[in-house]
């Protein structure tokens, strides 16, 4: 599912350079959750970039379910990046203006994958599946931050992406909300969604099938995907 070859990135600015990842690799399976953590500024962040098409390497190899991530033009990484990959964010990034429902059918109407009749029963059957189908109609501002959570991740779903990335989903919730979002993103993986998840939550690294650690943008330890590395 996931190839990354001797990745590295680099950053400029302010007359200093700042190597993020240095020679970096990884291979995720179909269907794995892979736990990336490490402290501040370690490179977890730039790894989910790259897997999103958000940032592309420096040096190395990006490869996402057969695509070349990192060879893509930029009129053709948006429109991949809308159908293949869902990203769900710690602070939910959802629009103020739209209902719950109206905020999971934004990436099918800008994707254009599902038919314009067919995505507001699917965005109301994701957030069924995710249990919060009575939200539908509210603005994020009248729900509780679970709640919120929960519309980020339908929404992450709603062209079902071969990828889900998730940046300290857990990390503005508290712990009972946190945990029934850890059960959610558990039901996910066993129904063979492969997920890389960015995470300081013990209780996240104690969830997933490999954890990763990385120190000043090296890995540390194996990272074949076979492999059961926890560095928690």
């Amino acid at each position: 599912m996931i190839r990354l070859d001797g990745v590295s990135k680099t950053y400029a600015g302010n007359g200093a350079i700042c190597n993020a990842l240095s020679g970096f690799s990884l291979q995720v399976q179909p269907g794995e959750f892979v736990a990336i953590t490490g402290q501040s500024g370690s490179g977890k962040s730039t790894v989910l970039n790259l897997l999103g098409g958000l940032d592309r390497p420096s040096t190395g190899e990006v490869w996402v379910d057969g695509q070349a991530v990192h060879a893509l033009p930029e009129r053709d990484l948006a429109r991949w990046r809308g159908t293949a990959v869902g990203i769900v964010f710690q602070f939910f990034q959802l629009m103020p203006a739209l209902s719950a429902v109206e905020n999971v059918m934004l990436p099918m109407d800008l994707a254009g994958k599902w038919p314009a009749r067919e995505r507001r029963a699917r965005a109301l059957s994701l957030l069924a599946r995710l249990g919060i189908q009575e939200q539908a109609d509210k603005l994020p501002s009248a729900m509780s931050g679970g709640q919120q959570q929960r519309v980020a991740v339908a929404r992450a779903l709603a062209n079902a992406p071969a990828l889900l990335l998730a940046d300290e989903p857990t990390g503005n919730l508290d712990s009972q909300n946190a945990s029934a979002l850890l059960d959610l993103l558990d039901e996910l993986v066993a129904d063979g969604q492969t997920l890389v998840m960015v995470t300081h939550d013990p209780a996240v690294l104690r969830r997933a099938h490999r954890t990763v650690t990385l120190v000043d943008g090296h890995a540390v330890g194996a990272l074949d995907g076979a492999a059961e590395v926890r560095h928690v």
